[in-house]
């Protein structure tokens, strides 16, 4: 139920943290540990037939991760320079292009009536590679702009999000896949309410900012997850994926880890730069909730019979 209306939820929750900021600052230092959490809790949705499923259809995921890393970057930076962004929000653009895959796009694909299986899979493989690719990228289309501490991302990723996915996979070997399935149920809604709580503190902190916010940023956002959205989508079926795959994969490609982007700008670089984290955070329910929708709209009128 509460997946259902999510979308709804975080606009409210999001925007009363703009307008009263000081309660939600109170997270702030807890703010790591939070994004720790949530990736724990991804790894208890894991289990070890997932590594399985990635072997059953290497292709797809090959593609969708290629495409992950490759468009949204690419994206980010042509949006970034198109509309003249300052360097903060230059650098929020592309850590968002550079993180992988959300956790809320498996939920999303099951909803578009995707290949539930590959979404996770790609989920998984992103979110490990990223520990090499998303230092790797950001050095690399960043490197003529700002310093980037390729080392100190790496750990950062390393401690926020690769340990605690073993750690919550760890924990589903040593408890038992029964006794976690009791409780996995619960798990998407309880890490989508603290993803809701992740981005709101970041809004908090970006109260004044926000605003002030530009209509430049908002397109630029706007048009880099729909973008993504749809070109991940379109690449998948013009290479010749059936239609289940091409959902996952266009939206496993249009929803980012905007946590772990938003995290990385206020680590390694400035507030100002969490900003387009915390619009592509909303952004991204809305669109994939409304293109989900969409699809299975229309799954169920080609049902109907003549």
């Amino acid at each position: 139920m509460f997946s259902r209306y999510y979308s709804a939820c975080f606009m409210i929750v999001a925007l009363s943290a703009c307008i009263w900021p000081q309660p939600w600052l109170i997270i702030q230092p807890f703010f790591f540990w939070l994004l720790a959490i949530i990736m724990v809790l991804m790894g208890l949705t894991l289990s070890w037939s997932d590594f399985l499923n990635i072997l059953k259809q290497p292709g797809s995921v090959c593609l969708g991760v290629v495409l992950q890393f490759l468009v949204m970057p690419l994206l980010a930076w042509l949006i970034s320079l198109a509309l003249g962004y300052p360097t903060e929000w230059l650098i929020g653009m592309l850590l968002v292009g550079v993180a992988p895959g959300g956790i809320a796009s498996n939920a999303l694909t099951y909803l578009a009536g995707g290949n539930v299986a590959l979404s996770i899979s790609m989920t998984l493989v992103s979110t490990l590679l990223s520990l090499f690719m998303t230092p790797l990228l950001t050095g690399c289309y960043l490197s003529t702009v700002i310093h980037v501490d390729k080392t100190g991302m790496l750990l950062s990723i390393a401690q926020i999000v690769i340990l605690p996915v073993v750690v919550g996979l760890l924990a589903v070997h040593m408890l038992g896949e029964p006794r976690i399935r009791k409780v996995r149920c619960w798990l998407p809604g309880l890490s989508l309410g603290l993803i809701m709580i992740a981005v709101s503190t970041l809004v908090a902190l970006n109260a004044d900012n926000l605003n002030r916010l530009s209509w430049t940023l908002l397109l630029g956002v706007l048009i880099h997850n729909a973008f993504g959205l749809l070109s991940g989508y379109l690449l998948a079926r013009c290479l010749g994926q059936p239609t289940a795959n091409a959902r996952a994969i266009g939206i496993e490609v249009g929803t980012q880890n905007t946590g772990l982007a938003m995290a990385l700008a206020l680590k390694h670089f400035t507030p100002l730069a969490t900003l387009p984290g915390a619009i592509f955070s909303v952004s991204q329910n809305i669109f994939g909730v409304t293109l989900a929708r969409y699809w299975r709209r229309n799954d169920q009128q080609s049902d109907e019979p003549l």
